[in-house]
This record gives structure tokens, C-alpha cells and sequence, in this order.
């Protein structure tokens, strides 16, 4: 099996584990109700997307006690 030539320095180990970092995702508010959505999908809330609205308000059952 291969070995390293030379030992790898701390601070080039660190210069390269710079890029290692969490990517924020991208989040924009729906127009219809000011909640934060994934671009280019329906708000989870409402369900508004280009104007439409693609998921139908839930029906409500009476609990009987």
C-alpha cells in the first residue's frame, strides 16, 4: 500500500477542510400567506404556487364526547 511522501502540516489540513461547511438552503416566503417555502414548490402551509392553490383545506370531524 502507498504511503505519504511527507506529513500534511495542521495549517494545510485546515486550509483544506475550509470548504467542508454546511450550505444554507435557500428559502423564499409565499406570497399568499408570508410562511418561508423551498423555491420552486408549493408553500407547505397553504399549498399556493403560481397563483394556485394546489392542496384543498382539510375537513374538520366533530368529536363526539
Amino acid at each position: 500500500m502507498a504511503l505519504p511522501k511527507r506529513r500534511h502540516s495542521r495549517s494545510r489540513s485546515r486550509k483544506r477542510r475550509t470548504h467542508y461547511k454546511l450550505v444554507k438552503p435557500g428559502l423564499s416566503t409565499c406570497p399568499n400567506c408570508g410562511e418561508y417555502q423551498p423555491p420552486h414548490r408549493a408553500c407547505p402551509s397553504c399549498g399556493f404556487y403560481k397563483g394556485r392553490t394546489f392542496i384543498k383545506e382539510s375537513q374538520e370531524f366533530e368529536v363526539e364526547s
